[in-house]
C-alpha cells in the first residue's frame, strides 16, 4: 500500500539501474597497491592489519594482513577494503625493479675488479721498515697491489736504506717507493731520506715518504681499541713494549709483541680504520711505482 501523497515509480529501481549504480560507485574507488606495511581494514570482518605479503593460491591472489597482536589472516584482493576509513580496491603491488648493485670496494676504498688475475710482479717495489708495516699495507691495500703487480718488502730497519738502493739499482721501470716511520723534521729518518734521494739515479726513480708516528702501530686509529689516543712512551723505552705495558697487555717477550700486534691488526677492516697521514703516503707510493715509464 502506497502512503498518501507518495507516488512511487518502481521502474526507476530496476536491476539494470542498480547494477549501473554499483559500477559507477566502484569506478570512483581508488586502487591502492598492497605494499608491505600498508595498514588496511577488511570491511566485512572488521579485521585491521598491515600488509605482510601477497600470494597466489588456487588462481586467486590473496593479501595477508597482520594485526597488532601478530595474528595473520588472508583475504582475496579487490574491493571491500578501507584505508584511512575510505573504501579502496586493493591491488597487487607493482613488481619491484632491483636497483643496480653498488660496485664492490676493496679494503682501500677503490673499486674492486672481480675476476681479474693477479698481474705478474713488476720490477718496481715498495719498501717498508718492518714486518708489521708490510702486514698492515697488505691488509688494506693487498687486493689493489696484487692487481697492479706490486710487491711490498720489509727493510727490517731503515738504517741501511742507501746501501739497499745501491744494490737494487733503481731506473726507468724499476722504481722504489719507500715508506718510513717517524719522518719528521730533525729525525734520524729525515736524514736517511735525504741521503737516499741524493743518490745518483734516484731523482726520478726513488720516492721516500713517511708518516709522523714513531711506529706504524700508531697509524691505527686508537678508538678501535677503546682509547682516546695512543699512550705516550718515553724515548728510551721500546715503543712496542712500552705501548703493550701501558695497555696492560703481556709485554715480556717477542711472542707477546707479536700477539699484541695481531690483536691491533685484527681491529683493522678497511682504510677508514687508519689515520689519514698514513693513507695518503701509501696511495702516493702506489701511484709512483705503477706509473708507466715515460718515453
Amino acid at each position: 500500500m502506497t502512503p498518501a501523497g507518495f507516488s512511487a515509480d518502481w521502474s526507476a529501481w530496476g536491476p539494470t539501474d542498480l547494477a549501473a549504480r554499483r559500477r559507477a560507485q566502484q569506478r570512483e574507488i581508488d586502487d591502492v597497491p598492497a605494499d608491505p606495511g600498508t595498514v588496511v581494514e577488511e570491511a566485512e570482518s572488521g579485521w585491521v592489519g598491515a600488509v605482510v605479503g601477497v600470494e597466489a593460491a588456487g588462481g586467486v591472489q590473496a593479501v595477508s594482513l597482520e594485526d597488532r597482536r601478530g595474528r595473520t589472516r588472508a583475504f582475496p584482493l579487490g574491493h571491500g577494503f578501507l584505508v584511512d576509513g575510505e573504501p579502496v580496491r586493493l591491488v597487487a603491488p607493482a613488481p619491484r625493479t632491483s636497483a643496480p648493485a653498488a660496485p664492490r670496494r676493496t679494503a682501500s676504498g677503490s673499486v674492486a675488479v672481480d675476476g681479474a688475475a693477479a698481474r705478474v710482479a713488476r720490477a718496481s717495489r715498495i719498501w717498508v721498515e718492518g714486518t708489521h708495516d708490510a702486514e698492515l699495507v697488505e691488509k688494506v691495500w693487498g687486493e689493489d697491489l696484487r692487481l697492479e703487480g706490486v710487491v711490498v718488502e720489509p727493510l727490517h730497519g731503515a738504517d741501511d736504506l742507501v746501501g739497499a738502493l745501491r744494490e737494487f739499482s733503481p731506473g726507468p721501470g724499476r722504481r722504489v717507493g719507500v715508506l718510513l716511520d717517524h719522518l719528521v723534521s730533525g729525525s734520524k729518518e729525515s736524514r736517511i731520506a735525504a741521503e737516499a734521494m741524493a743518490l745518483s739515479g734516484a731523482r726520478d726513480n726513488v720516492l721516500v715518504l713517511g708518516h709522523p708516528y714513531v711506529d706504524v702501530w700508531q697509524a691505527v686509529k686508537p678508538q678501535l681499541l677503546g682509547l682516546d689516543r695512543w699512550p705516550d712512551i718515553p724515548r728510551d723505552v721500546d715503543i712496542k713494549i712500552g705501548t703493550l705495558r701501558a695497555l696492560g697487555w703481556p709485554h715480556a717477550s717477542q711472542r707477546d709483541v707479536a700477539h699484541g700486534w695481531k690483536r691491533i691488526l685484527g681491529t683493522v677492516g678497511s682504510y677508514a680504520d687508519l689515520e689519514p697521514a698514513l693513507l695518503g703516503r701509501v696511495e702516493e707510493l702506489i701511484d709512483f711505482v705503477t706509473a708507466e715509464p715515460q718515453g
